[in-house]
């Protein structure tokens, strides 16, 4: 147990570094999320490795939350945005994360970040909200990539994922990556559960 709550500890730092680059980046290019936007959240496809949800899996551990929600997880029955999108609106689109501390890689860089084209060259990925939104500064971005590039995407995730690589070589639909993270996290609690009273007899 020890050893995952370091491996949490040290995504975590990753993501502040992350945070701090992709951030720097959409306030300078005027490229920042609507406000209480949550359309993304909403998407299905989102996808995460089980090691970018370790530190929010320990987090619903610690606050007592892990088996409910694993249960509730298992319940789900299709395919769904992500299980703590909030939606504050009919059609879901406005909407808060519960849980914006603990969030994964992921949702750190979707806004606007850099990825490599079919040539190999550096291309801007942008939220189509932030793009209907601000035409103006997409367009001058576009005309920046090479003078003012942005933060690469796949690099970003690299960082995070290359700390362990069986927890992070695959990338799963954000609920299913989370129920796995708490599995984890429940099996070596139980483990370390079953050492101590072995210890103690």
């Amino acid at each position: 147990m020890q050893r995952l709550r370091e491996l949490s500890r040290r995504v975590e730092a990753v993501y502040g570094e992350i945070a701090e680059t992709f951030s720097a980046y959409q306030q300078q290019r005027g490229l920042g999320c609507r406000s209480g936007c949550g359309e993304c959240c909403l998407q299905p496809t989102i996808e995460a490795t089980v090691l970018e949800m370790l530190p929010l899996a320990l987090h619903l551990f610690d606050q007592g939350k892990a088996e409910q929600t694993l249960t509730q997880l298992e319940e789900l029955t299709e395919p769904a945005g992500c299980f703590f999108y909030q939606k504050l609106s009919f059609d879901g689109k406005q909407g808060q994360c519960s849980v914006y501390q603990q969030r994964p890689s992921i949702c750190r860089l979707f806004g606007a970040a850099g990825y490599r084209d079919k040539q190999g060259k550096t291309a801007l990925s942008l939220c189509k909200v932030i793009k209907a939104d601000k035409p103006a500064a997409y367009q001058d971005s576009l005309i920046a990539l090479e003078s003012d590039p942005p933060p690469m995407m796949l690099k970003a995730k690299e960082l995070v994922n290359e700390l362990d690589y069986e927890l992070g070589k695959q990338h799963l639909p954000i609920n299913e990556a989370l129920r796995q993270a708490l599995e984890k996290v429940l099996f070596k609690a139980w483990y370390s559960g079953m050492n101590d009273d072995q210890q103690i007899a």
